[in-house]
């Protein structure tokens, strides 16, 4: 996907970037092709791969949340920062909260930050099972663990009225294993969409729980 093509799938999810956010999302990528070269953050290094299977993948979240609504986010096991980095770009107006387990990925974090002057953006090397700082509005995960790993973890983190967005490819086994502890828990799958990633046609699902 070059970034016409990332652009105009964009414009498909409602979202038009601004020459800033470009210029960000340019940056990040070059950022983190530099990077990958020191430490290990993704196999996904090729620039139209990461522009279809990182950032556009990051932005599909659209279809199950109104960013309109939502003021703080933490993206637990963030990674390289997918969806987290990506969706403080695109929604500026985020307060955003990053954990990792790895110290030198959130060391990569930091510097990313500082490169793409994000403000209202933290990094913090912890684990989500530890983290009891603060709740919020929205939490994310993609590509980290199992629902039955992720739900505990995560649900705790909301806010009375909060959001889990679970970013997945298959999931059909994990939902039927998760099912007694959502109704254990009372944790609601508010919604659940399928789709698959353009040009390549790859399988992903959206998995929408509510507190």
């Amino acid at each position: 996907m070059n970034q016409n093509e990332f652009e105009q799938h964009l414009l498909e999810l409602g979202i038009k970037l601004t020459e800033k956010q470009k210029d960000q999302l340019e940056k990040f990528y070059q950022i983190l092709k530099e990077k990958n070269k020191q430490i290990n953050l993704t196999r996904i290094i090729e620039k139209e791969e990461v522009y279809l299977k990182h950032f556009y993948d990051s932005l599909t979240i659209v279809k199950v949340v109104d960013f309109s609504k939502i003021h703080t986010l933490c993206d637990v096991g963030t990674g390289a920062g997918f969806p987290g980095v990506v969706l403080k770009i695109v929604f500026p107006h985020l307060e955003v909260t990053l954990l990792d387990k790895l110290q030198k990925r959130i060391f990569y974090l930091q510097e990313l930050i500082k490169e793409l002057k994000l403000e209202k953006i933290e990094a913090k090397h912890i684990r989500g099972e530890d983290y009891h700082e603060k709740k919020f509005d929205l939490v994310t995960t993609r590509a980290v663990a199992s629902l039955e790993k992720l739900l505990p973890i995560c649900m705790p983190l909301l806010t009375s009225n909060g959001l889990f967005v679970a970013m997945k490819a298959n999931v059909e086994e994990e939902l039927a294993r998760s099912n007694s502890l959502c109704k254990r828990k009372k944790f609601e799958l508010k919604q659940k969409v399928e789709f698959r990633l353009p040009k390549e046609n790859s399988k992903r699902t959206l998995l929408l729980f509510q507190k």
